[in-house]
């Protein structure tokens, strides 16, 4: 378990010790947020004319809005990421596909290479002795010319 923080923090003006379990670099950030809202709220004539705990209410229900727009917002990019993941999975199984395609049009392309080397090979003997074949019919005919 994480030791307990204590830091002084000044908001709106006052110092505050805040304990917590968090780093003193969060509680200040935490105490800056709270100070800024107040600050931002304290220039508007018609916040300034209320009453104290109106005030405070009006802040916590500002700070309230802000706490539900940043968790729909959470809620939003997490649907985004669940998206995105189904989309690279998509992809990497269309990947792995194609992959498997590949490797079996470039087996068959090896095997069909080897095929047509060994029908031009044939070719080449056909051809050889087609004129082997040739040439004896040609001196043939001239021994029996003679």
């Amino acid at each position: 378990m994480a030791s307990k923080t204590d830091a002084e923090v000044i908001i709106f003006g006052k110092v505050f010790t805040l304990s917590g379990y968090e780093s003193e670099e969060y509680l200040q950030k935490v105490a800056s947020y709270i100070n800024n809202k107040m600050l931002e709220y304290s220039k508007i004539d018609g916040f300034k004319r209320q009453p104290s705990e109106t005030q405070n209410v009006l802040l916590q229900l500002n700070i309230a809005d802000d706490y539900f727009k940043a968790k729909k917002q959470i809620e939003l990019l997490e649907e985004d990421i669940k998206l995105k993941e189904k989309e690279l999975y998509d992809l990497k199984h269309e990947l792995i596909t194609s992959q498997i395609k590949l490797e079996n049009n470039e087996k068959s392309m090896g095997e069909l290479q080897k095929e047509l080397n060994e029908n031009s090979k044939k070719i080449v003997r056909m051809e050889t002795e087609l004129n082997d074949t040739n040439s004896n019919r040609a001196n043939k005919n001239d021994t029996n010319k003679d």
